[in-house]
């Protein structure tokens, strides 16, 4: 990606190495995102809360460290932007509801704990739509995150403030969570990488139905090989996930490992490739852009076959589980708040109380017949690769896209169906920037392995990664920072709060 020389638009990696050699600082690191925050933040409306004076002190601390030679972790000295629906101690967070804008967290998340373990320093929270429900990033408390790339276009959602932040320069690393391609859509709009792990590798201790494994945290950053080194950092051993298998104080995939991604040789793999899954409402923009992309992939990929995964009931099963997820931990609010409970939310929890049982019960039918199929598909197949999303950024002022092409959708979420076509299925998934729409936005690209094949798909990721990057027309280009430092704040837009 072609960015600018400040050490905040240093990659994770490379920042960790300089600070390690002496020839840069924690806190020099640490002032250089603050400045790029200040400069570039009221434009673009992502790092949504924050405190710099103990950011700065954090920084300070790390140097200190490092100086009296003490042992530096994996992450010394590197920020990272929290999405805001889990807590640091001392930082708000409001999930995007108006029911929750005072809340002040009192502790850290185990994800935030293991990354301040290793170094690592948080610089604040970033905005997501209210209780990560949909994929534009505007909520009541903190307003509208807009698309670095066109200020009047949707940044993507959930983890969009992430995204964004990311993309800016804010910090070098970001968490966010995925249900229905909350990671993967807003890397997707902003240029930037979103891995989705198989259920269990990142512990989750903040889904409302712990043993329906459709959520998902997961890291993101810049570069495939960042995402991989803080994901050794987020794959810990924790018995409170019921999907993360601890055996003798560890689990079967070595966190370590995927720090240090091996290479793959891309032509000894056999790739499907898809534009739809068979049911996903693509628009015609991102099919013509997908088959220019992988044209030019081609020659690198010489075992490639246009197929895909049985997918029937793709829809129903998610909106069903989807639905399930909203009632239990979203229905006392609509009961008891309705008038501060936004329209998204609202919508899945009607939806699922005109479920019974028996349509519960068919959906878990369905997905286990459905996984069975995605197994029978890979055994034939190493990685699938899809676009990420079925349609470009649109106007943020729009909750969702109601049709694609002219055909109307079923649901706000209906038009993220490339994305929740592998969460049904449990698959590890991943979007990297690689070439552009005809209006110069950045394309993301999915790839999807076999379950918990994580370390497979983070190192062809990687390995695509350096192919793009030697593509003109697939190399990925850096939001125009002079552009965004002049341009007027997002919350003097019209709109900018007014959220259905």
């Amino acid at each position: 990606m072609i960015r600018q020389t400040a050490p905040c638009d240093l990659g994770a990696i490379e920042a960790r190495d300089r600070i390690r050699s002496g020839a840069l600082s924690a806190f020099e690191l640490a002032d250089s995102c603050i400045a790029r925050v200040e400069a570039v933040d009221p434009a673009v409306n992502a790092l949504v809360a924050r405190d710099f004076d103990t950011f700065r002190e954090r920084a300070r601390e790390a140097d200190a460290r490092q100086a009296a030679g003490l042992p530096l972790g994996p992450l010394h000295g590197l920020p990272f932007a929290v999405k805001d629906m889990i807590d640091v101690a001392g930082l708000p967070t409001t999930y995007g509801s108006e029911i929750f804008r005072t809340n002040i967290a009192t502790a850290d998340d185990p994800i935030v704990t293991a990354l301040r373990q290793a170094g690592a320093l948080p610089i604040g929270k970033t905005n997501t739509p209210e209780w990560s429900a949909g994929a534009n990033s505007r909520n009541r408390v903190w307003g509208t995150t807009a698309n670095p790339y066109d200020l009047s276009l949707n940044c993507g959602g959930s983890s969009g403030g992430s995204a964004v932040a990311l993309a800016c320069g804010f910090a070098p690393l970001a968490t966010g969570s995925d249900t229905g391609g909350s990671l993967r859509t807003p890397a997707a709009f902003n240029g930037v990488v979103g891995f989705r792990p198989s259920p269990g590798v990142v512990p989750g201790h903040s889904r409302s139905i712990a043993t329906l494994s459709i959520t998902t945290a997961g890291p993101m950053a810049r570069s495939v090989a960042d995402c991989g080194l803080m994901l050794s950092v987020m794959a810990v051993a924790d018995r409170y996930d019921p999907f993360t298998t601890v055996t003798d104080g560890g689990t079967p995939w070595k966190s370590q490992s995927f720090a240090d991604l091996p290479r793959t040789d891309l032509t000894r793999l056999r790739f499907a490739v898809t534009e739809d899954f068979g049911f996903a409402p693509t628009e015609g923009a991102t099919r013509a852009t997908f088959r220019s992309v992988m044209s030019d992939l081609a020659p690198f990929l010489p075992k490639i076959d246009e197929r895909h995964p049985d997918c029937t009931g793709a829809d129903r099963i998610f909106a069903v589980l989807r639905a399930l997820l909203f009632l239990g931990a979203h229905d006392r609010y609509v009961l008891e708040q309705p008038e501060h409970v936004g329209r998204n939310v609202t919508d899945n929890v009607i939806e699922a109380r005109g479920y019974s049982a028996a349509d519960v019960a068919e959906a878990m039918y369905a997905q286990s017949a459905y996984y069975r199929l995605w197994q029978d598909f890979f055994e034939t197949c190493d990685y699938l690769i899809s676009p990420t999303v079925t349609a470009a950024p649109r106007d943020w002022h729009e909750n969702a896209p109601l049709e694609i092409d002219g055909h109307k959708l079923d649901s706000y979420y209906h038009w993220l169906a490339l994305a929740y076509a592998s969460t049904i299925a449990g698959h590890p998934a991943i979007s990297i920037p690689c070439g552009r729409y005809p209006n110069g936005l950045p394309f993301g690209l999915q790839i999807i392995g076999r379950r918990h094949d994580d370390l497979g798909v983070l190192a062809v990721a990687a390995q695509l990664e350096s192919l793009i990057a030697g593509v003109s027309t697939l190399a990925p280009e850096a939001p125009d920072l002079k552009g965004l430092m002049a341009a007027p704040p997002l919350s003097s837009c019209h709109g900018f709060l007014e959220v259905e």
